[in-house]
């Protein structure tokens, strides 16, 4: 087990996803206790805020999970269902932002793979009894308000699981709990026609994940990649404004489910004074990404999406077969794809529809 610096987890964990997150779906199933602050606070995306002074019914207001003082137990703890099929597990962070003489003193992580379908139920996993648990973080000291992370050894991360236990010691708050790693996509979908069915490629619930961005003032690439429509500007892409002639913001996304590519989908909800004027949609071939992250110049990009696009505000262009390069379903298998936007601006939403290979 490495413990990672503060300073040093978003580097040691960029090319991966935060899947305790309710932006996945993640989901609080139970808890010990929370008389203070609701478990349901360990999946927020967002960094954990303080509000000083402000006081509701059972005391200081917190932005995390916070038990009652005095636990008769060893320790408090939370059980969280992921909200991607499954998904391997690269490295733990917990996070006792604003907890100074309140926060849990040590937090040990176990697992289970429990798919769906499987003879063990959300409700077995959910209940204190139940025994199938594996650790994956021993119980490991913790500060005062700051980030903890550690990175697990590879034997773990290649081992899937859906559900996972945050144990307390011994009772006390945690701001935020981050499970960083990759969803496993969930098997083919049979279907009785000859044709394999479409799917969404670049989902971050199919295991897509954003490798890198030109720029993330406002907000990160990443959250274009996420499920839904979202609710405000805050959980899509926004860039800083350009002043430069020719300038360009790009975003480079490696598909969770490599394939071919029939519908791309710009979202630009929520994005009104602040979307781009055009973009433009570039693909690699399967075999010519080569390893890392590939340059936003590389010359193996080809087009996926004929020319330059017009924007609207608040819009959700959908780009069909027509609008193709390929002037059709484009049958190459594609591993990554480029947004570029022209020349800045927000987008909420970046989805690539196609057949896995």
């Amino acid at each position: 087990m490495e413990q990672i610096a503060a300073a040093d987890i978003d580097k040691v964990f960029a090319h991966t996803t935060n899947l305790a997150s309710c932006n996945l779906n993640s989901k609080i199933l139970a808890c010990s206790n929370d008389y203070f602050a609701s478990a349901d606070n360990l999946l927020t995306p967002t960094p954990a805020i303080s509000r000083p002074g402000v006081f509701i019914h059972t005391g200081a207001w917190y932005d995390g999970w916070e038990t009652r003082r005095h636990n008769p137990e060893p320790y408090d703890w939370a059980v969280i269902k992921l909200g991607v099929a499954a998904a391997s597990i690269h490295g733990v962070e917990v996070d006792t932002a604003h907890f100074i003489g309140n926060y849990g003193e040590k937090a040990e992580l176990q697992a289970v793979y429990a798919p769906a379908g499987s003879e063990i139920t959300d409700e077995q996993i959910a209940d204190p009894s139940f025994t199938g648990w594996k650790t994956l973080l021993p119980a490991s000291p913790c500060g005062p308000s700051q980030r903890h992370g550690w990175k697990l050894p590879a034997e773990v991360s290649k081992t899937p699981y859906t559900h996972f236990r945050l144990l307390m010691y011994p009772d006390g708050g945690f701001a935020r709990l981050r499970l960083y790693g990759h969803a496993i996509p969930p098997s083919a979908v049979k279907v009785q026609a000859a044709e394999a069915a479409v799917e969404e490629l670049s989902s971050a619930l199919n295991g897509g994940v954003a490798l890198a961005a030109s720029d993330e003032h406002f907000t990160p690439s990443s959250n274009i990649l996420l499920p839904g429509r979202g609710k405000d500007m805050g959980d899509g892409w926004e860039t800083a404004r350009s002043r430069g002639a020719g300038h360009v913001d790009w975003a480079i996304v490696k598909l969770g489910l490599p394939g071919s590519v029939s519908k791309v989908v710009v979202d630009t909800k929520d994005f009104r004074g602040n979307f781009p004027r055009e973009v433009r949609v570039h693909g690699l071939v399967a075999g010519t990404a080569g390893e890392g992250v590939p340059a936003a110049d590389d010359a193996n990009w080809v087009e996926i999406v004929k020319g330059d696009k017009r924007c609207q505000a608040d819009t959700e262009h959908v780009f069909g077969p027509e609008d193709l390069a390929a002037g059709g379903e484009d049958t190459r298998v594609f591993t990554h794809v480029k947004l570029t936007l022209v020349p800045d601006g927000g987008v909420k939403r970046f989805r690539i529809f196609g057949r896995r290979a």
